[in-house]
């Protein structure tokens, strides 16, 4: 087990502070005349008056206001969207966060998955703690260095501010420095996509089986059980055995590599979807011998990769995939035909991500590779004929402020206005989905052209992959890129 000390962000500047209108008078002037040494002549108070605050009338002064609003787009630097120039490096304004930190991994993560704990719900309390599944990305030289990484992420403390000073207590604890342990499992390529699983236990004195499912470049799906790797963390002097390491099973019905799996939250014991880049799906269930059965005949209709798959919320035999084709295809298992049951056209180019609230289940978001995000309501997707096209329904709502390919995107979990989403541009952006576009209030970006108003947040995440939000702690998100980011921000 290896123990990381995390960088975090504590430096931040200082306010600026305005300058003040010095305000003056004379007393006793009366009749006095005074001399205007730049001989600018006023001819009564009302002319004074009419001129405004500034020697000019208020109508020419608010004309030049509006105009410079119009080109504050210009000199505003939009992360994403500007770039920085040779010396220039970017720092958070860190009174819009109350928390933020960064932690690194030997290697970086293209995946990752937060894992439920028995710490409780609606945790609003600091320093947090949190535990998560990653698969490492090493170099191409070093494929054998890989691993599946089980990670407690602990010390999360909450950003400072000049009032907890005043009313700060004794408590060193809330100011911890953040740590990351892991311990590992040894893989020997890198994983693409991981997704985690909770069995409840037959015995409620013991923890439930925490599994996870990877897809690897290589092709094979490894099924994993990491509930003692997990537990080693709080238990101290616990050792990892060589078959505690190995996969339950490795399945090997793909004939090419993938980027999509999934399980499914409706049936506890277990069952699994995966897609791969020659368009194959296929369905694994746990048996009741606790093994594995997969079956034969793959889910097939796409003519791309299969990029991403979910589960519905709601019913237990649904699920829906996007494609590289630009489509989303909504499918029953139990369908003797193996073809999707809706098929809907939804970029020109690759559908690389989505995500199906959980809240609200018959929304659905997507992502593209031209850096459109989109909402669509399933109820609008007609059902497929044999000769049907796929249909090309209208969007809830789109968005085209990232210029570079969606790579996640994911409903809050309890609140279904709110959007995360992560882009090639090295952004996480959170939306609102609330705000009306009727409502004039809303519709005030500052001046800044092209900004959405149901745009919330713009955080910096260097190559930017993989988001989710903590289902236990309100609020929170993690990303990985470069480094895991773990922050919440002050507007959710």
């Amino acid at each position: 087990m290896s123990k990381r000390a995390a960088e975090d962000f504590e430096n931040g500047g200082a306010p600026l502070k305005g300058g003040e209108r010095p305000e003056g008078g004379v007393e006793g002037a009366g009749e006095l005349e005074f001399e205007d040494e730049f001989e600018d002549e006023y001819e009564s108070e009302d002319e004074i008056l009419e001129a405004g605050v500034d020697g000019r009338p208020d109508v020419e002064r608010e004309a030049e206001e509006r105009a410079e609003a119009m080109d504050v787009d210009q000199q505003t630097f939009i992360v994403g969207r500007n770039k920085l120039e040779p010396g220039q490096t970017l720092s958070p304004d860190l009174s819009t966060y109350e928390m933020l930190h960064a932690l690194s991994t030997p290697w970086p993560c293209l995946s990752f998955d937060i894992v439920k704990d028995s710490l409780g719900d609606n945790r609003k309390t600091y320093p947090a703690t949190m535990y998560a599944v990653a698969g490492t990305q090493a170099e191409s030289r070093r494929e054998k260095d890989n691993q599946l990484m089980i990670m407690k992420f602990s010390g999360l403390s909450r950003m400072e501010r000049e009032q907890d000073e005043e009313d700060s207590s004794d408590d060193e604890d809330e100011d911890a420095d953040p740590i990351l342990e892991s311990t590992s499992i040894p893989l020997t390529s890198t994983t693409n996509r991981i997704r985690a699983h909770q069995t409840p236990p037959s015995d409620s004195s013991r923890p439930p089986t925490t599994l996870t499912a990877s897809m690897m470049e290589a092709g094979q799906v490894l099924i994993h059980d990491v509930t003692p790797h997990l537990a080693s963390f709080d238990t101290p002097g616990t050792t990892i055995t060589p078959q505690q390491n190995k996969p339950l099973s490795t399945l090997r019905m793909h004939k090419a590599e993938g980027y999509a799996v999934d399980w499914s939250p409706l049936i506890s014991t277990g069952k699994l979807i995966t897609g791969d880049n020659n368009g194959a799906i296929y369905v694994t269930t746990r048996t009741s011998g606790e093994g594995w059965a997969t079956d034969s005949r793959p889910m097939t209709g796409h003519t791309g990769s299969v990029e991403e798959l979910q589960w519905s919320p709601s019913e237990k035999n649904v699920f829906a995939s996007a494609s590289s084709d630009g489509t989303i295809k909504v499918w029953d298992v139990r369908s003797k035909s193996r073809t999707a049951a809706l098929s809907v056209q939804v970029s020109n180019t690759d559908v690389n991500v989505m995500s199906w609230s959980r809240q609200t289940t018959h929304l659905l978001a997507s992502g593209a590779d031209d850096g459109e995000w989109a909402v669509w309501d399933l109820r609008q997707w007609k059902p497929n004929t044999s000769s049907s096209a796929p249909t090309k329904p209208t969007p809830v709502a789109s968005f085209n402020f990232h210029k570079e390919q969606i790579t996640s995107v994911e409903w809050h979990p309890t609140d279904d206005s709110i959007v995360a989403v992560a882009a090639g541009d090295d952004t996480l952006t959170l939306w609102d989905l609330a705000v009306e576009l009727d409502d004039e209030e809303s519709k005030d970006t500052g001046g800044v052209a092209e900004v959405p108003p149901q745009l919330l947040f713009v955080h910096y995440m260097a190559k930017a992959k993989e988001l989710h939000w903590h289902p236990q702690i309100p609020g929170c998100l993690v990303g990985t890129g470069e480094a895991f980011n773990v922050f919440k921000t002050i507007s959710v």
